[in-house]
């Protein structure tokens, strides 16, 4: 995660960062044609600089052509994300913490996808190496639906050193394999958890696999090898969420 800024685009995104993260966003390009009149009051109540979208350079800020509604924003990333030491400093996980590390995930609408699932199901955090991963980027803010602005995002140099320090703290570490031995209908999450889901074609990485506690495994129809990812990641992340209502009560 090497930039230090980035494009978010369309309405919703948009209106989600200066709701819940005001302080990251730098500039705003509006079109003449863009008449939300509650985004607009939003974006002069945050103070925040707009000028005119230029279609030109549009083609660069917006990844694969994908529709701006109108609305692009340049956001600081290094605000957005947390560090993981700054993130550990205060972490005091409770039975009630779940946090959800990403181990190599390549394709960013994964990504997304994970963030919007962990933040709907009560999760503490994201957690993301720096390196091997897909980075957060405006395919990844608009794939989350905007949750990328509501819970911590910590990025991690070394996540092996990362993981070891959270298991400090008592904290159970679980990796998600088609193979686990453990499966998820049977387990009860009763101490703080971490869950481990990994690259989309190779797995958890090798790393990160020999510091997991067990290896979860989601029961499936035979007709079907296996899940993507994120779809993964909702079932666990929705199972943990059922022994832990609180956690979704807000």
């Amino acid at each position: 995660m090497k930039q230090k800024k980035i494009y978010i685009y369309g309405k919703h995104s948009v209106t989600e960062a200066l709701t819940h993260a005001p302080h990251i966003v730098r500039s705003i390009a509006l079109s003449p044609q863009m008449e939300d009149r509650g985004l607009k009051d939003l974006i002069r109540a945050r103070g925040v600089p707009t000028e005119k979208i230029d279609e030109r350079k549009a083609t660069s800020q917006v990844e694969g052509n994908a529709p701006h509604q109108g609305v692009i924003a340049l956001i600081s990333l290094t605000e957005l994300v947390v560090p993981f030491e700054k993130f550990f400093d205060t972490f005091n996980p409770t039975s009630d913490t779940c946090l959800v590390l990403l181990s190599d995930v390549q394709d960013p609408h994964n990504v997304g996808a994970i963030i919007r699932s962990a933040a709907a199901f009560g999760a503490t955090a994201v957690l993301m190496p720096t390196h091997h991963q897909a980075p957060v980027t405006g395919v990844v803010i608009k794939t989350s639906a905007g949750m990328a602005f509501r819970l911590p995002l910590v990025t991690m140099d070394n996540m092996q050193q990362a993981i070891a320090e959270i298991k400090k703290k008592g904290v159970k570490v679980y990796g998600l394999t088609g193979d686990g031995k453990t499966s998820l209908d049977t387990e009860t999450f009763t101490t703080p958890t971490l869950f481990v889901f990994g690259n989309e074609g190779e797995g958890i990485a090798p790393a990160a696999k020999v510091l997991c506690d067990t290896m979860l495994s989601i029961p499936i129809h035979p007709r079907t090898e296996s899940l993507n990812v994120a779809a993964s990641a909702a079932v666990v992340l929705h199972a943990w969420s059922t022994q832990h209502s609180g956690a979704i009560k807000g």
